[in-house]
Parts: structure tokens; sequence; C-alpha cells
């Protein structure tokens, strides 16, 4: 959520970002909240601090009728302008909540994913002399995707992994865990994007798979709620990646700069509805309710965030390349980007039963 002050001071930029993201955000009311709340702030604190002296005056002896007077009248106006204040205060919240994340200047402009760029590209797919089989008729005919038990017994955007591919998705699990906490690897990657760059590896992590919406809501990760699975008795959100829970690991803590970065690689399984989801991805195992994900999450100084996503980029690009898969770097356009996106760099791999 972007700081009111920044706002109320960077008022061009903020609707120049809105703007640029397509997104329909009230800056006008915004700025006018932010005013409204500094006003009432202000006045509140002051009748506060005079509350706070007249009481201390009244120590042990009985206050003049004057100050008795003066105590009650503060009280009244107190007792109008705090509520007045927790209002202005939701009112904002939701305003800065909908204020999506500023955008890096490297950035492409675009509306949706056909103006997404190309960075760069590693590997050459295979031709082959036939027509490959996907992953789902593979899969079936080894007896290691099971999509038809899966649907009867939980319905429709699940699977069984059996066999070779249950041992296939640990190993490659603990192949980039592996990758991650090795500094000799990490120090070779690093010094590819600068020379010199800190290496310190990542802690390998198991976090929770509920959070509590309040914490979600922090992580700006809460919407679309129809994309979340809620657990009503308990009011907790099923995370739809490993990130939703490492991300609050420091919450309301103050880091001290010379312990940064904080570096994270986390495992879970992750839950999405996959609400009007449609087309080729929907076959076989690719986009269901229910996946295993690994996430690589840093904390770090803001004059180093971008480059610690190269470092993160580059760690990915190793870990395709040590595996032989084929893939290409976008840069995703600033219409696609994620509310809470600062910059975005997607890895996409060649799938041979895709195309």
């Amino acid at each position: 959520m972007l700081d009111p002050k920044f706002v109320a001071e960077n008022i061009k930029e903020v609707k120049r970002i809105i703007k640029v993201r397509g997104k329909g955000v009230d800056v006008a009311e915004l700025n006018k909240l932010a005013k409204a709340r500094s006003k009432t702030r202000v006045r509140v604190e002051k009748l506060r601090a005079e509350q706070n002296k007249l009481s201390k005056g009244a120590k042990n002896k009985k206050p003049p009728a004057d100050d008795i007077k003066r105590a009650s009248e503060i009280k009244r106006e107190l007792k109008n302008l705090e509520p007045q204040l927790k209002n202005i205060e939701k009112q904002l919240n939701t305003l800065l909540r909908q204020l999506p994340n500023l955008i890096h200047p490297d950035v492409p402009p675009g509306k949706d994913e056909t103006e997404n760029k190309v960075m760069r590209k590693w590997g050459k797919p295979t031709k082959f002399s036939f027509k490959p089989k996907d992953h789902l008729e593979l899969g079936e005919n080894l007896g290691v995707i099971d999509v038809e038990t899966a649907s009867e017994v939980a319905g429709s955007g699940f699977g069984y992994l059996k066999g070779d591919a249950a041992l296939l998705e640990f190993a490659l699990v603990q192949y980039a865990f592996s990758v991650l906490s090795d500094e000799k690897i990490l120090k070779i990657i690093a010094d590819k994007v600068s020379k010199g760059y800190n290496s310190k590896p990542f802690t390998p992590v198991v976090p929770p798979v509920m959070i509590r919406p309040d914490v979600m809501d922090k992580m700006a990760r809460l919407e679309p709620k129809e994309e979340r699975y809620h657990i009503l008795g308990d009011d907790l959100y099923l995370v739809g990646s490993a990130e939703h829970t490492l991300g609050p690991m420091h919450m309301d803590e103050i880091i001290p700069e010379e312990e940064l970065p904080i570096r994270y690689v986390g495992f879970s399984t992750s839950f999405r509805r996959e609400a009007g989801s449609y087309g080729r991805d929907t076959r076989g195992i690719l986009r269901v309710h229910q996946f295993d994900k690994i996430e690589i999450e840093s904390f770090t100084t803001p004059e180093n965030s971008v480059i610690e996503q190269d470092f993160i980029v580059g760690i990915q690009e190793y870990l395709m390349q040590s595996l032989k898969i084929p893939y290409q770097v976008i840069a995703i356009c600033a219409g696609e980007l994620g509310a809470p996106d600062y910059r975005q760099i997607d890895i996409e791999v060649w799938l041979p039963g895709q195309g």
C-alpha cells in the first residue's frame, strides 16, 4: 500500500500509473480524504494532549471550575471527532488498497499479454518426426497420472500423482532446495548479475497453508476473492502460493539493514479456485485447484530490490538450463502487472505436447 503522504506529494505520478495500468481509482477523493485525516488527527492529538495536561493538574487536588468545564468540553469534542477520524481512515485505507504499486521504468507499456516483451530465449525445442503426446496422455499410459479417479473423489480440477511421477516431484523439490542453499552455485549466478553481489543462501521453509484474512490483505493478495478458498468456520484462507505465508514472516518487525538480505525458499501445497478458467491449460494437471509449488522470497532494501529480482531470475534460469528445458524470459507489460507488483519477469518453458 502506498504511503498517503507519498500519494499527496506525487499526485501526477500516481495518476499516470493508474492510467498506464488501466485501473479506476478516484485520486481526487483519495487526496481529499488524506487531507481530512491529517486535519482531524492533528485536532484529536491536540485535544488529547490538553486532556492529559488537565488530568495531571488535577492529581491529588480538586481542579478549578474552569478546568472541569474545559475537560467536559474536550470529552464531548473527542466523542464526536474520534468516530469521524476512524471513518475517514477506513474510507482512505479502502481507496489506498485499490491503488496499484509504482512501475519500474523497464516495464513495457501495454494492456494485455499480447504486449508482453520477450527479453531472451535459451535452448531450441526438439523437432519430432511424429506428433508428441502431451503430459496427460503420457502420464495415463505410464500409470503415473490419474485425473479420472481424482474427479470421482474430489471433482474436476484435481489429479493423482503416482509412482515415478510422485518421486519425480519430490526429486525436483530437493534439487531446487539444494541449489538455493548452495553458496558456491549462488555466487556464480550472483556474479553474472553483478560482480560481487551478495550470494547468501536461501533458508528452506515449509510454511502454513492457511492464513488469516487480515494478514492476506496486508500482503495485497486477498483479491480476487473469487479465486480463494475460504474456510468459514475458522475464517481462514487456503494459500494460493507459499509466498502468501512466507511474506508475513517478518510482519510488523523492524529489520536492521545489516541483516539484509533475508532469503527464503518455501515449498507448500497451494489452492486456487481457477474460476472461469478455460482453454488448453485446463487439460490434465497444468491448471488445477490443488498443486505443489516452490516460492523464492527475499527481504531486501528498496535500492537492491531490482538486482535481487534479477538474481532470482538468474537462479530460475540456472535450474531450467541444468534440466535442459528450453525457455524464454518475458517482461510483463504494465496492463498485466498485479496491483502489488513493481516489475514482473516470467519464465515460460516449452511443452512439446502444446507445441
